[in-house]
């Protein structure tokens, strides 16, 4: 047990390197924030009126899902085939799947965070309930970092991965972000957090089959 976890500590100290090393893909998806919230503060300060809170947080998830699309999207690309038989010496199947996921759940966090604070800066706050509102930035990180790199795992194996990641991930996100959406704007409303659970259960059992299949299904997809 204290060996894998070496390991995975290992694996994600490796993702962590790559990722300051190569700052310009970091830089890009920070970039990628605030050239959108801008263009959004360009857009509907000219027509005032026009951005009501559901507009509002619509944008927002928007945004955050093209983020975590884009920032998702190499992590299996920036792989090379001898690196990737170089693990496969080191580390079992399930410690890559899951030190990449765990990785990505971070980077998420971090930038639905930041994307949240200069969303709300720009474009204002309408957010009655706070905490709930950044409990579903939560479960939407999580639940986006563990589909997605699963999906960018399978792309990979392919030719055209950026086209079948797009197209892999369309049934697996949207129920996922139906259900944020719906979570966020009760926090916007400033509703009973009780109207928002079972919503939120129905994310984090998307979030445990996500993380579930992962587990079990990568090591076959490692192995092709």
């Amino acid at each position: 047990m204290a060996e894998s976890v070496r390991q995975l500590g290992a694996l994600m100290r490796k993702e962590f390197l790559l990722e300051w090393r190569q700052r310009y893909a970091l830089n890009g998806m920070l970039l990628y924030i605030v050239g959108a919230v801008f263009v959004c503060y360009l857009s509907f300060s000219a027509r005032r009126g026009l951005l009501t809170p559901i507009v509002w947080n619509t944008l927002f998830w928007i945004i955050l899902l093209f983020t975590a699309i884009n920032a998702i999207a190499k992590s299996f690309v920036q792989e090379r085939a001898g690196r990737l038989l170089y693990y496969y010496t080191l580390a079992s199947p399930q410690q890559i799947i899951l030190s990449k996921i765990l990785y990505n759940i971070v980077l998420m966090l971090a930038l639905a965070g930041l994307g949240f604070v200069v969303y709300a800066f720009v474009l204002g706050n309408p957010v009655q309930d706070v905490l709930l509102y950044l409990l579903s930035l939560a479960l939407g990180a999580i639940g986006f970092a563990a589909s997605l790199t699963l999906i960018a795992g399978i792309a990979s194996k392919a030719e055209n991965s950026a086209t079948l990641m797009a197209v892999l991930s369309f049934p697996i996100v949207l129920p996922l972000l139906l259900m944020l959406l719906r979570v966020s704007k009760n926090a916007i409303d400033g509703l009973d957090r009780s109207v928002s659970w079972d919503e939120i259960g129905i994310v984090l059992a998307i979030d445990a089959i996500v993380l579930a299949l992962s587990w079990m299904l990568f090591p076959f997809l490692w192995r092709s």
